[in-house]
């Protein structure tokens, strides 16, 4: 018997409800396979500062960094926006787990679903065939860099070692060998000199790669090659504030963002895992959430953080079922809440 013990946090928003479906799945996943459950459930953002007086208790993240495998619903919401800096749900959770448990490769695939391709607002043949992963930087460049204001205005520091460039690099070029063999890494060399400093990295890494093909591109070039080229990626390597742009627009290929999970990783199995839509406060609590990214993040952490391949791919069929059958919430056109997907795609992979 193996033991799935991962920490859990809910967080805010619609983050209880979509987790609540995902937890029901990997019980699930537990029973048929044989597993022991142990879930360390704890909070985070908004409602940790509304109970515990900050976002990140210490309680949380010591759990956190004593399970190695974080399953994360949505943290914020405009109930906490009159808080400033640290002090604020996202800044004072997130970045500071990423960076004390040094969760430096955010990992989003893009691999659009059949069944959803006509909910893209783009043509059908830009779409069709479309499957590349976003390897983005996480712990690094102007979200973490030295900020602040002076009399005259505000300012933010981007910084990158070529350290940081080489791992994040690494981690591509190993992630492509698996795939189609193709890292795409995007900069804006012309302008900024961490981009000069990340192409310099990334074309010296890729020699140690000879049968990966590398190419680089800017990233105005690559926001509209995403979305009338997209079949021609396969990894896409980017900083932090550019991999933040480029996910999202990413999504928009999918046809829904409330299909799509994400790991942000560091070495050996520990991993956070978390669907990549926010928390959504203006249906918290109706049931009518789409639970589907964050069963797809469940998936993620047992294969990524527990070597469980097969138990992963139990879910993903579920997943895939569950679309071809209308086995869905509202937003994608089906007839069920969210703890009802939960509970049919629990069912499915237990039987």
């Amino acid at each position: 018997m193996a033991k799935i013990n991962f920490t859990y946090l809910p967080g805010d928003g619609i983050g209880p409800e979509v987790g609540g479906a995902a937890i029901n799945v990997l019980k699930a996943v537990s029973s048929k396979f044989g597993h022991n459950l142990e879930i360390e459930q704890h909070l985070i953002g908004g409602a940790a500062i509304d109970v515990l007086g900050k976002p990140l208790p210490a309680e949380t993240f010591e759990s956190c960094k004593r399970t190695g495998a974080i399953l994360l619903g949505a943290v914020g919401g405009p109930k906490w926006d009159h808080l400033k800096g640290a002090e604020r749900p996202e800044l004072g959770s997130l970045l500071p787990l990423r960076k004390k448990l040094n969760l430096y490769a955010n990992i989003r695939p893009c691999k659009p679903y059949d069944e959803l391709i006509s909910r893209s607002p783009l043509k059908h043949e830009r779409i069709v065939g479309t499957d590349f992963i976003v390897m983005r930087e996480l712990t690094g460049g102007i979200y973490f860099g030295k900020k602040g204001r002076d009399s005259s205005g505000a300012f933010d520091e981007c910084r990158y070692s070529k350290k940081e460039i080489e791992r994040i690099t690494i981690k591509a070029f190993d992630l492509a060998r698996q795939r189609k063999k193709k890292v795409t890494s995007v900069d804006k060399s012309n302008v900024l000199e961490t981009s000069r400093l990340w192409r310099e990295t990334v074309t010296e890494v890729s020699e140690r790669y000879n049968d990966v093909k590398v190419e680089h591109l800017l990233i105005d070039a690559m926001t509209m090659h995403m979305l009338t080229d997209s079949q021609n990626f396969d990894v896409i390597l980017t900083e932090n504030m550019f991999g933040d742009i480029l996910t999202d627009e990413a999504s928009v290929l999918t046809g829904s963002m409330g299909v799509i999970p994400s790991a942000s990783i560091s070495d050996g199995n520990v991993g956070m895992y978390e669907p990549i839509h926010g928390s959504a406060p203006d249906i918290s609590g109706q049931n009518k959430a789409n639970p589907l990214a964050m069963i797809l993040s469940a998936a993620w952490m047992l294969r990524l953080s527990f070597d469980m391949d097969t138990e992963a791919s139990s879910i993903e069929s579920a997943v895939k079922l569950a679309l071809t059958e209308n086995q869905t919430t509202a937003d994608l056109g089906g007839p069920l809440s969210t703890q009802q997907v939960g509970s049919w795609i629990a069912k499915y992979v237990q039987n």
